[in-house]
Order: C-alpha cells, then sequence, then structure tokens
C-alpha cells in the first residue's frame, strides 16, 4: 500500500490555470497543462469512454495507465469535486458527470455542511468529511481494501499531504509551458526531494514526468 499523488503542473510549477471565463469555462490554458495526458489512450478510454482506440501510447500512456491502477480510495478537495460553483445545492452531483473514472471510493474534504454519500455509476461513491489530511487519509485506509490511496488534489490538498509527511510517491507530469500565476505545487516545500528518491523520464510529448518515491 502506498499514498500517491499524479498532477499535471507547468514549468515554473503551477498546478492550475487561470484565464477562466463563463464563456470558456476551462480556458485556453488547461488544455495546454493537460494536453498530453488527456491525448492518451488511457484517459480516453476511462474517462471519455471512448473505446475506438485512439489516443497515444507512449510514455505518457503508460503513465496514465499508473494513475489508475492498484487503487483502492481517493482523496480530493472541494474543487476538483466541483463543490466551489455550487456549494448550498444539495442536489448537485460534481462535474465528473453521471460515470466518474474513479470507480473506488472518493473522499471529498470539505469546510461546509454535511452531505450525504453519493453514489454514482461504475463504482464510485462521493463521501464529504471536514477533516486533517491525517483524518481522512485514515478514512481512506479503512475502506481501501489494502490498495493505494491517491490524493487526487487540487494543488493545495496535496501540498497540505506533502507538508505533513504523508504521501509515499509523488509523479508530476511538467507540461513545457510557462504558466506564470496560479497555484504552485512547490510553495513552501523547499527540500522535500531530500526525503526521496528521484527519478524523470521524458516523454514523445516533451512532458518531463519526475516522480518522488519514498
Amino acid at each position: 500500500m502506498a499514498v500517491r499523488v499524479d498532477l499535471n503542473i507547468s514549468l515554473d510549477g503551477f498546478a492550475t490555470t487561470t484565464d477562466q471565463t463563463p464563456e470558456n469555462p476551462f480556458g485556453d490554458d488547461w488544455p495546454r497543462l493537460t494536453g498530453a495526458y488527456v491525448a492518451t489512450r488511457t484517459f480516453r478510454e476511462r474517462v471519455l469512454h471512448d473505446t475506438s482506440g485512439a489516443g497515444t501510447t507512449g510514455v505518457d500512456d503508460a503513465y496514465a495507465q499508473a494513475y489508475f491502477a492498484e487503487l483502492g480510495a481517493e482523496i480530493m478537495g472541494a474543487g476538483m469535486f466541483g463543490l466551489h460553483d455550487f456549494p448550498d445545492d444539495p442536489d448537485w452531483r460534481g462535474w465528473w458527470g453521471d460515470e466518474p473514472p474513479f470507480r473506488i471510493p472518493v473522499f471529498v474534504l470539505t469546510h461546509g455542511a454535511p452531505r450525504p454519500p453519493i453514489e454514482m455509476a461504475g463504482g464510485t461513491t462521493f463521501h464529504f468529511l471536514s477533516a486533517t489530511p491525517r483524518e481522512a487519509l485514515h478514512r481512506a485506509l479503512e475502506v481501501a481494501d489494502g490498495k493505494d490511496v491517491r490524493v487526487g488534489g487540487g494543488a493545495s490538498v496535496v501540498r497540505d499531504f506533502l507538508a505533513a509527511g504523508l504521501v509515499d510517491q509523488l509523479h508530476v507530469a511538467i507540461a513545457p509551458i510557462l504558466l506564470g500565476r496560479g497555484i504552485r505545487l512547490w510553495d513552501d516545500l523547499r527540500g522535500l526531494e531530500s526525503g526521496y528518491d528521484v527519478v524523470t523520464e521524458t516523454a514523445e510529448s516533451g512532458t518531463v514526468h519526475v516522480t518522488f518515491r519514498r
């Protein structure tokens, strides 16, 4: 069992974008940041339910396959669930669609009013809790059945888990772009690498995959 993180970040360390508008809710920067991952065959099958076989099959796809492998539970922030868009709507079921790609219990960290769990098609159940990183991890480990727990994001949530020393494996896919603003993953984590073995691999897309393993 390991506690894992996988994130897409820019060359200057940003894991979020800031150019969203009502007309363009993802903005132009988000496809640039995640483009190599979205282009993989695994993403197209798992997230878009595209069984045509389309998509890249190189280094990026190998990491995409690993992203979903051997997971027993997921932890994410309210923003990754989409709760910030509809914080007071008890019927809001997130922006992952009717059949989210997780297929495992997902714990959504929120400081809002308690919400009942939401069972989705495909095996995903969202649980909402107000908890510290260590408390949330304890809950996730209880249901993971010996498999890995992934801290999915966003960047602020990941940084909290890293600062608490709870992450066994951190994988960052560094897109060859500069964003200049947003939420940086590395802030206040000086010397993080000293507690890990670090390996790198460059994909055909130009994405640099850096993996920190305890």
